[in-house]
């Protein structure tokens, strides 16, 4: 008995896994943005890193090309274990539970988001309209993806989710070369998610040392620095 190989996939069919897969990383960057609690926002973004690694797994048992197996493991420790990991414990250590205060308010914010995603999809249409790959239909979602991450790092005044805002770019980038290319080679994938866990444990520290120094996460607060 042999189990099942990507030529027993129709091509249709994988492409339609990989849009649904992509689709709920979208999903989840609308959740991350309609949330007050720190925690929430921290654990969305590891459901999301969920998605993109078994995006990255899809494309990786479609294609055939076995080295994004090894990205779509180093996504599912680094970003939905390790990171995550960090952020609760400076959550935790800082107590700041909820971020009340918001450069945009949430309804806002949300369709701001929506407006992004049209200028996405009006954006890549061309592009994926002459495209071939698989995940060419992705393309518009990640650069949706790398919007709101952009958008939440700029409407909110916590540390802690304008960390969360840089890593959905950085997991939008990573569906993008996904889409556009079947992914980056292994080497640079390696040296990207060194960069991504260096930024974790660098921005960890910060928030503490912002913490020593105003009491606060607010990052609003160091335009009060004098020279």
């Amino acid at each position: 008995m042999t189990g099942i190989t990507p030529a027993m996939v129709p091509a249709d069919l994988g492409s339609q896994l990989v849009n649904l897969c992509s689709m709920m990383l979208l999903v989840t960057s609308f959740a991350i943005v309609a949330q007050r609690r720190l925690s929430a926002c921290v654990d969305l973004f590891a459901v999301q890193s969920v998605f993109l690694a078994v995006t990255a797994a899809l494309v990786a048992f479609l294609t055939g090309i076995h080295h994004i197996y090894v990205a779509a493991g180093l996504t599912i420790l680094i970003k939905a274990v390790i990171i995550p990991l960090i952020l609760k414990r400076v959550i935790e250590r800082l107590n700041v539970q909820r971020e009340v205060a918001f450069v945009i308010n949430i309804p806002p914010s949300l369709l701001i988001c929506g407006a992004l995603v049209i200028l996405a999809f009006s954006v890549t249409e061309p592009v994926a309209s002459i495209g071939f790959l698989l995940t060419k239909d992705s393309l518009a979602i990640a650069l949706a993806i790398v919007l709101i991450g952009f958008f939440t790092m700029i409407a909110r005044k916590k540390a802690v989710t304008q960390v969360v805002g840089f890593l959905m770019v950085e997991n939008g980038l990573f569906l993008g070369a996904a889409a556009a290319a079947y992914g980056m080679p292994l080497i640079v994938e390696l040296g990207v998610f060194f960069d991504v866990l260096v930024a974790g444990l660098i921005i960890g520290i910060y928030t503490h040392r912002l913490q020593d120094a105003f009491d606060s996460v607010d990052v609003s607060k160091l335009t009060g620095l004098k020279e």
